[in-house]
């Protein structure tokens, strides 16, 4: 209830509060070819377990390894399979590049396009505000602005981040994925008006669910879990929360591993049958198979808290 009441208080647009899944690109074979299929139906199981919106072509997603072209194809496809609102991921740190891919997806997306990803580019927030005003002045997008530092290879202070967000009106959520992401999180939450989302896989969601985060946005081999524990909160508070995720930190805990951790989320992803493919491209690490048994026995306490779940949910309303 909490952090409904204090989403309706906001006096600026804001992405609304969830978690909004942040979807592999699935590839396939020796080629490592784009599997459309794979995201199609991957795309579709997010909206089926009730994925508030949809991050795509993101750091996840692997988008800096794909081409202009299959980015616009998994676009695309995402666009056809889904009705979800979309956050797209923006690659570039330099304003003109960033302009066009914003443009791109702006051609493709059009309505469903609730917003663009765009990461901090400078540790100077004039430098920010400038880069993100002239992607806003170019395209009229609207912005989720990250703070993920092991990927653009920059750090911004959060005071700093505070003062693009507050400058930038059309600014409607942050991601901070910037260790440690609770205590960013608090200072944002106290100082803007929109929404602050967690990443990194969830591994910190109870504490920045605390902290004053919206939700989470990222990727996990077991979304509803994640899913489960934001509306937990919502409704009955952090016991509640803390109750849906706990079978599932170890699985979290196992995907997040420094250098492989895009590598196995995505072979998890291939054991429950979600993509065909497992395949990452080059400078991301593959699955190390002498995880294997490790990650086996995650999947089967993972899948036997989500059976439990669905369980106690049938006779929950079987009981109505």
């Amino acid at each position: 209830m909490q952090l409904s009441v204090a989403r309706e208080s906001l006096n600026r647009e804001s992405l609304p509060a969830g978690v909004w899944g942040v979807v592999a690109t699935p590839f396939q074979g020796s080629t490592l070819d784009v599997d459309l299929d794979s995201l199609a139906e991957l795309v579709e199981h997010y909206e089926s377990i009730g994925a508030t919106g949809l991050t795509v072509l993101g750091v996840f997603g692997e988008a800096a390894a794909l081409t202009a072209d299959e980015r616009r194809d998994v676009l695309e496809t995402v666009v056809e399979s889904t009705s979800l609102p979309l956050v797209v991921g923006v690659t570039a740190l330099a304003s003109r590049p960033a302009i066009q891919e914003v443009l791109a997806a702006q051609a493709v997306a059009d309505s469903r396009l609730a917003a663009v990803m765009v990461q901090s580019n400078s540790a100077k927030p004039e430098t920010v505000i400038a880069h993100l005003d002239a992607i806003h002045r170019a395209t009229g997008a609207k912005v989720v602005l990250q703070d993920y530092p092991l990927a653009s290879g920059v750090s911004i202070p959060t005071k700093a981040l505070i003062s693009v967000v507050n400058a930038c009106e059309y600014v409607v959520a942050v991601k901070a994925e910037a260790p440690p992401t609770s205590v960013a999180i608090a200072e944002l939450s106290a100082a803007v008006e929109v929404s602050i989302f967690g990443g990194l896989g969830g591994q910190g969601l109870l504490d920045e669910l605390l902290a004053g985060a919206a939700g989470a946005m990222t990727g996990f081999s077991y979304p509803e879990a994640l899913i489960a524990c934001v509306r937990a909160w919502q409704e009955d508070g952090y016991e509640a929360a803390r109750r849906e995720l706990l079978p599932y930190m170890p699985l979290i805990n196992f995907e997040q591993q420094a250098r492989v951790a895009l590598a196995i989320r995505k072979e998890c992803l291939r054991e429950r049958g979600l993509v065909k493919d497992s395949g990452v491209r080059a400078p991301a690490a593959g699955f190390p198979e002498n995880l294997r048994s490790s990650m086996g026995t995650h999947l089967r306490e993972a899948a036997a808290a989500l059976e439990t779940a669905k369980t106690t949910v049938q006779t929950t309303v079987g009981s109505f």
